[in-house]
């Protein structure tokens, strides 16, 4: 595949060593919790640059420290507490690696689009309220006298997934026959990809910083994922990845149309999918591998080959949103001891999740635990969807439009 950075979300020591000697390029991060103490603590960041950095660096290509992970997309007071904290702990990393006369690496913070108060039209965009003197201000100038990146996650995927009447798929996959043009700024606009990155131009711009560039330190599309996951599949997965790589490697740069000609550093999430992620299910399907290591489908990160060189991808069957029931059941293969274990804590979540399940009631028999367990994940997802229930139980269930019921025993469904 011939990556030319990769990034990791701490600072493995096993996973640097690896790329000791390589010639990747390598991103990594502080974590949320240790920014206070960092931020803190000239003697903590110093420390840190030494554990993390210092250890490997140069054999490892570290060029990237990322301080904390999306901490604007969370609100409780302590987390208000580390928003404080993070621009100070910028600046105590940044002092550590010039005072060990390290300049090829520079900091950041990885951003998610809940930053923004508005980002339609892309002319539009702004930053909340909440945070865009109390951070975005320190941030942006911190990034200016470092002449490092805005790093944003990014993914058109969201957007066009939860507006999917009013954005095109087409748009979001970087096949769009039409064009959108910004009532405001004029700029005319051929992808999904590029408004949202003009929405953080446009955003920093206001704020007083038109020279900052932007990286973007996540985007992708999922390869598979839930029933009423739209859009989640390979086919989609494939193109979005492909035709993301050709735009960003194409040369001289393309930019965007507020930036023409702007190199865009670009990570996509992710390498592998997490089977053992929790969530919904497109939680931990994003991989351009499956967790053992195999392909999911082609691709060339070097953006060299040719989009009709491909092999003919499976066709896509979930691009308009599914109607109808869905069952949440055991998943075949599953573990019987382990499918126990989530039977009881199906069943011990009470609101008569499991009353049917009772000796002599309708949904008793067949005795089994594969059975049992259905029925309870069935009428706990049914129960508790609408305050995050998941269908998943560690792997042991799976999501089915097919009514497993039998004779007497009705098993509980969501209508989508």
């Amino acid at each position: 595949m011939e990556a030319g950075q990769v990034k990791i979300y701490d600072a493995n020591p096993e996973i640097l060593k690896l790329l000791s000697g390589t010639n990747l390029k390598v991103s990594i991060m502080v974590q949320n919790h240790e920014i206070i103490d960092i931020s803190s603590s000239q003697t903590s960041a110093d420390q840190w640059v030494q554990n993390n950095v210092l250890a490997y660096y140069p054999e490892t290509m570290i060029r990237f420290i990322l301080v904390g992970n999306e901490i604007l997309s969370y609100s409780s007071p302590q987390d208000q507490q580390i928003w404080h904290n993070l621009v100070p702990a910028m600046h105590k990393i940044k002092n550590s690696l010039i005072t060990q006369n390290i300049h090829n690496i520079k900091v950041g913070t990885p951003l998610a689009m809940d930053i923004f108060q508005t980002s339609f039209p892309p002319s539009s965009g702004e930053f909340r309220s909440d945070i865009s003197n109390l951070v975005m201000l320190p941030l942006l100038n911190f990034l200016n006298q470092t002449k490092s990146f805005f790093f944003i996650d990014v993914y058109p995927y969201f957007a066009w997934s939860t507006n999917s009447i009013n954005i095109s798929l087409d748009f979001a996959l970087f096949k769009a026959t039409q064009n959108y043009i910004d009532p405001t700024s004029g700029l005319v606009y051929t992808n999904l990809l590029d408004q949202m990155l003009d929405s953080v131009i446009f955003a920093v711009e206001k704020l007083g910083y038109s020279n900052i560039p932007i990286a973007i330190s996540e985007t992708g599309w999922p390869n598979n994922g839930d029933i009423e996951q739209v859009g989640a599949n390979i086919y989609n997965a494939a193109t979005y990845n492909r035709n993301l790589i050709k735009k960003m490697t194409t040369k001289p740069a393309l930019g965007t149309p507020a930036r023409p000609g702007l190199v865009i550093p670009t990570f996509i999430f992710s390498l592998f999918d997490e089977n053992q992620k929790p969530g919904p299910g497109i939680e931990r399907h994003w991989g351009l591998f499956h967790s053992d290591g195999i392909s999911i489908y082609e691709i060339d990160l070097t953006g060299k080959r040719e989009l009709s060189d491909y092999k003919p991808l499976p066709a896509p069957q979930n691009n308009q949103p599914y109607k109808g029931k869905v069952w949440c059941v055991a998943a075949r293969g599953a573990d019987v001891m382990s499918l126990s274990t989530a039977l009881t804590y199906a069943c011990s979540q009470g609101n008569e999740t499991c009353d049917a399940l009772v000796p002599g009631k309708e949904c008793y028999e067949p005795l089994s635990v594969f059975w049992h367990a259905s029925f309870a994940f069935s009428s706990y997802w049914a129960q508790f969807r609408s305050i995050g229930a998941t269908c998943h139980f560690n792997g042991l269930a799976q999501q089915t439009t097919r009514n497993p019921s039998r004779g007497s025993c009705n098993f509980p469904s969501v209508t989508l």
